[in-house]
């Protein structure tokens, strides 16, 4: 039911016999009021409700597995999709931090496996299987939207808010099993879903998209309309050491990518965040920062640094602290700003594709 837009959905209702208006108290149920079946919404017709059970289910992921860190600042939740896919979802919880309030994020999936084989990613070490659809794309923000609201509820401080304040999920980044480009009209779908005001109504400048580089969905992305996060996996600065860990760097070489970055932030005034996972011993020199400084010089953008999450077959280990200094300084000195990220959730596979493998493998 939750791969339908509203004009389908609301096609769907007039069809079967009921109001418009109906559509739009059914869009609201299963978006706002997080209702799970067709039997609690009692403003449809019973032969309505009927034919939608007959025809439709509401949501399709079954959870299988779900660990807290052990800091309590992430959650990862494994789901089956009901031709037997295994899909990860993570929670990320962020206190407040001098300018911005509480958030909650949520990186969703948005394909079983990926087909571009990054070199340090679980998940491009299992091969692609198949795309995710926009409801079960959906369906995972949903499910952690359940969590948040229940934390809210529980918490000393969930009855006030400041106007205009989000509770629940406040961000939800697409950065999990997959390429969200490669599965272009589904993730686009997803996004206006969460986005709708009638919905979850996430903010759109809350919705980061992530990308290994596909410069034509890059640059159609541009005309979309959609003042979201695009963050472009970058990883070296150079054809030669990208292209070692990036196959897709031999379709789409860092010219041409940067090039298509260029014509995103000149569309849509939005600046760009460079994903740059440390290597340690691949790409994580003085040298090699320098180079990037020298790419990035002049580019509306900002660099995410993020020391390598270790996988089980992966070759790469984390940069020391000193590197991971040195590194950002000599950005730095280029006048690109950037973050040290660390990731969040290591001890329960909070990276991406790394509880797949382990459950899958019978660990």
């Amino acid at each position: 039911m939750r791969d339908l837009a509203r004009s389908d959905l609301e096609a769907l209702v007039v069809e079967l016999g009921d109001a418009p208006q109906r559509a739009r108290q059914l869009w609201r149920a299963m978006y706002h009021e997080l209702r799970e079946s067709f039997d609690d919404m009692t403003f449809l017709s019973t032969p309505v409700r009927e034919a939608l059970q007959e025809r439709f289910v509401i949501g399709s992921l079954e959870s299988v597995y779900y660990a807290t860190s052990e800091d309590g600042t992430a959650d990862k939740a494994l789901f089956r999709l009901p031709d037997g896919e295994l899909i990860e979802t993570v929670l990320m919880r962020y206190a407040p931090d001098g300018h911005r309030k509480v958030r909650r994020t949520v990186c969703v999936s948005t394909q079983a496996g990926c087909a571009w084989g990054c070199t340090f990613c679980a998940t491009g070490q299992q091969g692609f299987r198949r795309h995710l659809s926009v409801g079960e794309i959906v369906s995972q923000v949903l499910f952690m939207e359940r969590i948040a609201r229940a934390e809210d509820a529980a918490s000393s401080e969930g009855g006030r808010r400041s106007a205009g304040e989000r509770r629940g999920v406040t961000n939800v980044v697409f950065m999990g099993m997959g390429e969200p480009l490669a599965n272009y009209e589904n993730t686009l779908g997803s996004i206006r879903t969460l986005i709708d005001e009638q919905g979850l109504h996430i903010g759109v400048r809350h919705v980061t998209l992530s990308t290994v580089g596909l410069v034509p969905q890059i640059v159609r992305l541009a005309d979309e309309g959609l003042p979201l996060n695009l963050a472009v996996s970058l990883h070296a600065a150079d054809n030669v050491t990208r292209s070692e860990t990036m196959p897709v760097n031999r379709r789409y070489p860092i010219e041409q990518l940067v090039e298509a970055c260029r014509t995103y932030i000149e569309k849509t005034s939005r600046r760009i965040f460079f994903e740059y996972v440390l290597l340690h011993g691949q790409n994580d020199s003085v040298e090699q920062a320098a180079a990037l400084g020298r790419l990035l010089r002049g580019v509306l953008c900002h660099v995410n640094l993020i020391p390598v999450n270790p996988t089980g077959e992966g070759p790469f280990q984390r940069p020391t602290r000193a590197c991971r200094t040195a590194f950002q300084q000599t950005l730095r000195d280029h006048g690109v700003p950037s973050t040290i990220r660390m990731e969040k959730g290591i001890d329960i596979n909070a990276g991406c594709g790394q509880l797949r493998a382990r459950i899958a493998g019978g660990a």
